[in-house]
């Protein structure tokens, strides 16, 4: 990629400290002389040969042409939300020496980094790579500017600033990483490595497969008299995974979703979670789909088991923000009720601080859990639970840990309390809300409630 290069050379040549330097030496130089006469004739000689030097170093630098450098920025076109996506900046010395390369991104100012700064010594005719890694944390749109190139040669008295117009727009989408580090895992069945488990249970689904022969181990309950009285063997039916349920991620974008850890707000963890979720699902030949809801809208994407879903449901995560309001959970039942007609997994993401939130979102997620299989999925409050394992000094901390611990303790009761209507409820900090989600819909399929 060509510079931007100004004509003008106060424009493109930029004084080092270097130069700075030599010249305070000799201003004292002459400064000294003044006491003592016979220094005067070297501090004349001496500014002769900075003048000298200096000329040169200019020569070596601007006398060349515009594409003496080249560089380029190497970014993929799709940023993954929370994740650490690497950029790279191709650079190549055409100077027949070894340069000085400073580096100076204008990076997109959703990260509030403004003293972006690399430095290497590149030999001449050679390909250097600058790397760095970024980690947004909000989805949307971020434009990378311009590149600042400053070049200074062994002399190091003056800098020559290449300017490249590599303007760049990235759009940053959900944890897409988070998928393919998840898919990859799942292809050499290696998932119980990050937490993912398959739970035994005793029991079968009950959607039949086929009949066999009866071998040691297989269950008893299982054997088919009809068949054995036929083949004069004891037959037993054989049963499999039901397959091609109907799950939602259910996401509550209200203001509640806007608390922040680690950067992210509750938000994007729900997103991230859902995505990853639902690639598992359709996986294991489920269909599924996304459902987003605020004050005043329900948005449904419908659910699917084709492998383009997981690219809708990507692109439809991808625009959604929360809102200040509080989410109409009135509104969202009446529209499942209405749009969704065969009974479905509902994963909902919510967040509940205290027992009088729930209580007023109670009565509606009772009407959802009639005819659907809901889950109800909230967060633990991360920073509340340090301050309560905290070692308390003060009466100040004594208070400030037993509010801690009230909050925490209302955790435990919204748990309690969603179960005392049979309401499903995963707890879960944000940071492992991914590897929960995903163990608690295999628990699920293995007891076969979907």
């Amino acid at each position: 990629m060509s510079a931007t290069v100004k004509n003008n050379l106060y424009q493109v040549l930029f004084f080092t400290n270097r130069l700075y330097l030599l010249l305070g030496g000799n201003i004292l130089l002459f400064i000294i002389a003044f006491f003592i006469p016979q220094l005067y004739n070297i501090a004349i000689e001496a500014v002769i040969v900075l003048a000298g030097l200096l000329l040169l170093d200019m020569i070596l630098l601007v006398f060349r042409p515009a594409d003496i450098i080249s560089l380029e920025r190497i970014a993929s076109a799709r940023f993954s939300n929370g994740d650490d996506n690497e950029v790279l900046l191709e650079f190549h010395n055409r100077y027949p020496y070894p340069v000085f390369v400073s580096v100076i991104e204008e990076l997109p100012f959703q990260f509030q980094d403004r003293n972006f700064l690399q430095k290497a010594k590149v030999s001449a005719g050679e390909h250097y790579t600058f790397r760095y890694v970024l980690r947004p944390v909000e989805r949307g749109v971020y434009n990378f500017g311009y590149t600042n190139v400053f070049i200074r040669s062994a002399l190091g008295m003056v800098n020559r600033r290449f300017v490249f117009n590599n303007e760049q727009a990235i759009r940053v989408y959900p944890s897409f990483h988070q998928l393919r580090h998840f898919e990859l895992y799942g292809y050499m069945n290696r998932l119980n490595e990050l937490g993912v488990h398959k739970r035994r249970v005793i029991g079968h689904s009950m959607e039949f497969d086929h009949i066999k022969p009866y071998t040691k181990g297989d269950d008893v309950r299982m054997l088919n008299w009809k068949a054995s009285a036929r083949s004069g063997n004891l037959m037993v039916n054989n049963y499999v995974e039901e397959r091609s349920q109907q799950v939602y991620s259910v996401i509550d974008k209200g203001r509640i979703m806007k608390m922040p850890f680690n950067g992210l707000s509750l938000l994007d963890y729900a997103i991230n979670a859902s995505l990853v979720f639902s690639n598992v699902a359709i996986n294991k030949g489920d269909r599924a789909g996304v459902i987003t809801f605020t004050e005043n809208k329900v948005e449904t994407l419908a659910a699917s088991n084709k492998r383009v879903q997981v690219n809708k449901i990507l692109e439809t995560l991808y625009s959604q923000e929360t809102h200040w309001q509080e989410s109409d959970y009135e509104a969202l039942s009446v529209q499942l009720r209405s749009n969704l007609s065969t009974r479905s997994l509902l994963m909902l993401y919510t967040n509940f601080e205290s027992m009088s939130s729930l209580q007023r979102q109670l009565p509606y997620l009772r009407r959802l859990a009639r005819y659907h299989l809901l889950l109800v999925v909230f967060f633990e409050n991360t920073e509340i639970k340090k301050v309560t394992e905290m070692q308390a000094h003060d009466m100040e901390d004594i208070y400030k840990q037993t509010i801690a611990q009230k909050f925490a303790y209302d955790k435990k009761l919204i748990v309690k309390e969603l179960a005392k209507y049979g309401i499903m409820s995963l707890l879960s900090t944000p940071e492992h809300l991914t590897l929960n989600v995903v163990n608690k819909y295999l628990e699920l399929k293995s007891r076969t409630l979907i």
